[in-house]
């Protein structure tokens, strides 16, 4: 199985399927893409036109982060969904959160105003606390167990550390068990190794392109 991953340097959900992957240790090509301007061939093949798409082979390509992540958890054990039904469903619930989550911390980097940045981090920081609510003993989401929950927040909570750098976030700041869950997760090396060593500084040049209020905070 020849394995290539259609990427792009920031997108989060690009990162939850290299997570998966370097955690599966499966061989794969990661092919980056210039969103601005996509290539032809990529528009043939993602329906939707945003990465990830995992190509399989010449005629058969996957799109979207988490069905992406299943396949691969389906297909290369270990499993890390649980293999209790309901289980399953809460975990897929809980990484339904975590890409809605992803939605409001993107508006948070791109707001320009005092009034947008409020509320996209009021409704960030809203779904947090529940998910802080929800979080069992640790070190990760499951426990003792690395899960697809893991592999789908971690680029989520990775963001977060580096918004925070740039402007306290108190509601961050306040929860405990995520910020413990993160430094877990950021020790790893499959975390750790899913993004470009100067990945935050290319966030920050992102940040500095849009105009960000952000860095207009510094």
């Amino acid at each position: 199985m020849n394995l290539e991953l259609i990427s792009s340097p920031l997108c989060p959900y690009v990162q939850r399927s290299v997570i998966t992957l370097l955690h599966k240790e499966v061989p794969f090509t990661l092919t980056p893409i210039d969103l601005a301007h996509k290539p032809d061939w990529f528009l043939e093949i993602s329906p939707l036109g945003k990465v990830p798409c995992l190509r399989i082979d010449r005629d058969t390509v996957l799109f979207e982060s988490q069905v992406i992540n299943e396949y691969l958890d389906e297909i290369l054990p270990p499993p890390l969904h649980p293999s209790d039904p309901l289980t399953r469903a809460q975990h897929r619930a809980w990484i339904a959160l975590g890409s809605d989550a992803l939605g409001d911390q993107f508006q948070l980097m791109v707001a320009q105003s005092e009034e947008r940045f409020i509320a996209a981090h009021r409704q960030l920081c809203d779904k947090l606390e529940r998910l802080e609510a929800a979080m069992g003993d640790g070190p990760f989401f499951a426990g003792e167990s690395f899960s697809l929950v893991d592999a789908a927040l971690a680029p989520l909570f990775m963001r977060m550390e580096i918004l925070h750098s740039l402007r306290p976030l108190p509601r961050w700041e306040s929860l405990g068990k995520l910020r413990l869950w993160t430094a877990q997760l950021m020790e790893l090396p499959e975390v750790a190794g899913s993004v470009r060593a100067d990945f935050a500084d290319l966030l920050r040049a992102y940040l500095s392109e849009k105009g960000s209020l952000l860095l207009r905070s510094m």
